[in-house]
């Protein structure tokens, strides 16, 4: 479009009011502002719009083309303007969501639940994989937030920390007095017993594995589960040594249902946190991340 808008919302406020006057004072512009405009148009256009008379002015032929133009495009200019104070009104949008099976379950539920009813509008999208997979679908701008431990390196990502996890090991009563009836009373539960240890493809198997090295811990019988909820469940029915997240099975270690097994220094603690891309985002993703900042 060549001309500038405001002349077609002119031309078409007098082809409407079918007079000068009449169009000005809809518009709040003089007559000669109005009348200015329209001879502007008509002269970047090469043609006449208007014949004029003295009871106003008339569309010609060409007038009424265009006319039927700007009518569709004021319509969805208009339509558009009601789209958007609807979503500011109801805060509409889309929020795409990313973590793993885990730091859903335990983590963003409780968080989604308040978000959603504050904000029941936003259509909401989650997509559950591994916190690698989440990072990866950040940068490919597949999804908008992702709930992952921090990661080493941000790159183009702002990271919104919302609490510490602290990885443990920890085996039901029975599985470890059955070990000690098996192998001794001395017995080592990582030499002589089975270890359930996160997948290689999983994040925190990497944590685990610098800490067995850096302990110089060595796992003679290792069994590996894709999912932390799958580990925490074989742990609790005396299947072996769990590697889990302590806040995540907090209720079963008051209860006496799992044991801690502390081999050495404790493992350094991480931050689970809300990563999302820097630059712009849309109302939904900035909605979503200041209701996390209240709620942290």
């Amino acid at each position: 479009m060549e001309q500038n808008l405001s002349q077609y919302r002119i031309f078409h406020a007098v082809a409407k009011a079918g007079n000068i006057s009449k169009a000005a004072k809809d518009l709040y512009i003089s007559q000669p502002a109005i009348s200015k405009a329209v001879s502007r148009l008509e002269e970047n256009l090469g043609t006449t719009l208007f014949t004029r008379g003295s009871r106003g002015v008339q569309l010609t032929e060409e007038g009424k083309i265009l006319f039927e133009h700007t009518c569709a495009a004021f319509e969805a200019l208009s339509q558009g303007e009601q789209e958007l104070r609807r979503i500011r009104e109801f805060h509409l949008g889309q929020l795409r969501l990313g973590g793993s099976n885990t730091l859903c379950r335990f983590v963003m539920v409780s968080y989604l639940k308040h978000f959603i009813e504050q904000y029941p509008h936003i259509k909401i999208t989650i997509e559950n994989q591994s916190s690698a997979r989440t990072l990866a679908m950040l940068e490919q701008q597949q999804i908008d937030i992702g709930l992952v431990a921090e990661p080493k390196s941000l790159k183009n990502l702002v990271f919104l920390p919302v609490m510490e996890i602290e990885d443990i090991f920890a085996a039901t009563p029975s599985y470890l007095e059955n070990l000690r009836l098996r192998e001794g009373q001395d017995a080592d539960p990582f030499r002589a017993g089975t270890i359930l240890l996160l997948d290689k493809h999983n994040i925190t198997r990497t944590h685990i594995d610098d800490y067995l090295d850096a302990s110089h811990i060595e796992v003679h019988h290792l069994l590996e589960v894709t999912t932390m909820d799958l580990l925490i469940e074989f742990a609790r029915i005396g299947l072996g040594v769990g590697c889990m997240i302590r806040e995540f099975v907090k209720d079963d270690l008051e209860s006496g249902r799992l044991t801690e097994i502390r081999p050495g220094s404790p493992i350094r603690k991480r931050t689970i946190g809300f990563a999302y891309r820097t630059g712009h985002t849309s109302r939904a993703v900035e909605t979503f991340i200041q209701f996390c900042e209240k709620s942290s």
